[in-house]
């Protein structure tokens, strides 16, 4: 919950729009300031205050724990023009809140933690446990010193500026391990511990039993993902305590799915009592992964628990970022999240040049040119399997006439997925010439070079027997300077002469150049591959300069009619 204060008009004018847009992560604390301060302190994971920072500075200092306990804490000034994170940047999610209120308020985010300030993602900031030299080595990642990464298990960092020897090491393992001089741990969520249980079985045996197992592997109790067990023991209190004191999920399977798993130590007991010869392995197994620990039993007599334990690697990550049209205000907010959370990105290197500054430093950059889609779709899927988390980046939306279709292709179930829409060239030119996509509309492209000319055709033609609008997509180039005329023919057998064309080359782009020209006027040698060319259908008008095609609505025939 947010907590939020404020003492003045003004400031309660910003605070209420903030718990209008966020009524469930918002509270509102009245009454004397010291006091709302003081309890909402106490009761919130984060307070935005509308008050000055020195005034909050004197309210706070009492009550301050340590920086992993504290809240986040923003303060926003009396004009709304800042948004400051105050406390608990990293831990307390206040350099993120601060980002938020700025987005929503229309305030200037001020965040003055270092690795913030220069953009480094923290090793506090991962969502991975950390221990070690925290310190020391985030100032040597600050001060440009050598880091080296020792990746014991594969995990999806996000980007960090190291190398394969330093002074200073970050050391990413699921072993029980301390940290050495100069070293910072991060424990990546590797490790499933399946279990199986008797009716009635005591926490602590539970609970016992997984920790004597980890230590005895050397693993840590940190790194654990979760507790898995058949849907029979979904219930069983001991089993659930245990996922609850160790702070992770408990996972259940049916005992069909529970039984296609192939083990190393089946048995009859569980098949007589939940229905699959193996409950502890077969749960931690099955998702895949390495078995750690076989099936042990706890010690208790008569043993009344049994666990195994599985390192399951972290699932490589690829997502395929659409970078819209070109204009650095329609590339989307996802997208740019995206691009700083890749430690790997994956692009065509005019499109790299293109936000190059938006990628944080540590980020390794494969760019090639013109002609490699399919090297680069295969290059970020065998990056995903590695473990990295990869951006493959296209123009438009990455799933139009780009990246998406070869990288999924090459995919398997195997990494994680995600696509980010964008803007494409159709949606851009059509908001240039007007609305010429308001009813039912098609784009095509004329490009040849993977599909053949006839299939080309024939959409083409189904498109103009069928009245809807259409977008040619790489109309032209010097090797192909036929296909558009034939394409404007075989729509001019079905639409007239006057049917609008809108013509718009690099869309949103400095040097971005549109007009509104007919079917029978338009000059094919006037097109090149930056331009998309838009063709109405038979209902597509030209009013006041813009390219219109009505919706439809039988309200807008009737007023048509009646004028």
């Amino acid at each position: 919950m947010i907590g939020l204060i404020s003492a003045t008009a003004a400031g309660a004018a910003a605070r209420d729009r903030l718990a209008a847009a966020w009524p469930d992560r918002t509270r509102v604390y009245e009454g004397p300031v010291g006091d709302a301060v003081r309890t909402a302190f106490a009761q919130c994971e984060q307070l935005v205050c509308f008050l000055a920072t020195g005034a909050v500075v004197r309210l706070v200092a009492p009550l301050l724990s340590g920086k992993t306990e504290d809240p986040g804490v923003v303060c926003v000034d009396e004009g709304g023009r800042f948004a400051v994170s105050l406390l608990g940047g990293h831990a307390g999610g206040g350099n993120e809140l601060a980002r938020e209120v700025g987005d929503l308020l229309g305030a200037e985010p001020v965040v003055t933690t270092a690795t913030d300030a220069v953009d480094l993602a923290g090793l506090d900031t991962l969502g991975l446990p950390v221990e070690g030299d925290v310190a020391g080595v985030s100032r040597a990642l600050l001060d440009g010193e050598a880091v080296a990464l020792r990746a014991e298990v594969a995990w999806p960092l996000p980007p960090l500026p190291v190398t394969d020897e330093g002074a200073y090491t970050i050391r990413l393992t699921d072993r029980l391990v301390a940290a050495a001089e100069r070293e910072a741990v991060l424990r990546p969520p590797t490790l499933v511990i399946g279990v199986g249980a008797s009716r009635g079985a005591p926490v602590e045996e539970v609970l016992g039993l997984v920790e004597e197992a980890l230590r005895e592997a050397g693993l840590s109790v940190a790194s654990v993902a979760e507790l898995a067990t058949v849907e029979a023991k979904a219930e069983e209190a001991g089993i659930v305590e245990a996922a609850r004191r160790l702070g992770v999920p408990l996972v259940t399977y049916s005992a069909e799915e529970l039984a296609g798993v192939d083990v190393p130590n089946p048995s009859d007991a569980p098949l007589a009592a939940v229905g699959t010869p193996s409950v502890a392995e077969a749960a931690a197994l099955v998702g895949g992964g390495e078995l750690l620990v076989p099936k042990r039993k706890s010690a208790a007599s008569p043993a009344m628990a049994t666990c195994a334990v599985v390192r399951r690697p972290g699932r490589g990550r690829l997502a395929v970022v659409g970078l819209g049209p070109g204009a650095r205000d329609l590339l989307t907010p996802r997208a740019k999240a995206e691009l700083r959370r890749a430690s790997v990105l994956v692009g065509l290197d005019q499109y790299v040049d293109q936000i190059r500054d938006l990628l944080r430093p540590g980020t390794r950059i494969l760019e090639s040119g013109l002609g490699a889609e399919e090297e680069r779709a295969r290059t970020a899927v065998e990056e995903a399997r590695k473990g990295q988390a990869v951006a493959l980046i296209g123009s438009g939306d990455a799933g139009v006439y780009a990246m998406a279709s070869p990288a999924l292709a090459e995919a398997s179930d195997d990494i994680d997925v995600v696509g980010v829409p964008g803007v494409t060239a159709a949606l851009a030119a059509g908001a240039i010439l007007g609305a010429p996509l308001g009813h039912d509309h098609v784009s095509i492209s004329l490009s040849d070079l993977h599909t053949p000319w006839e299939v080309i055709e024939r959409r083409v033609r189904a498109a103009a027997e069928a009245d809807i609008v259409v977008t040619f997509y790489n109309p032209r180039s010097r090797g192909r300077d036929w296909q558009l005329p034939k394409a404007l023919g075989i729509l001019a057998e079905h639409r007239t002469p006057r049917t609008p064309v809108g013509v718009v080359r690099n869309a949103s782009r400095p040097d971005e150049s549109s007009r509104l020209t007919t079917l029978g006027s338009l000059d094919p040698a006037t097109v090149d591959m930056m331009t998309v060319v838009t063709v109405g259908n038979t209902a597509t008008r030209d009013i006041a300069g813009r390219m219109v095609t009505p919706r439809g609505y039988r309200w807008q025939a009737a007023q048509e009619g009646a004028e």
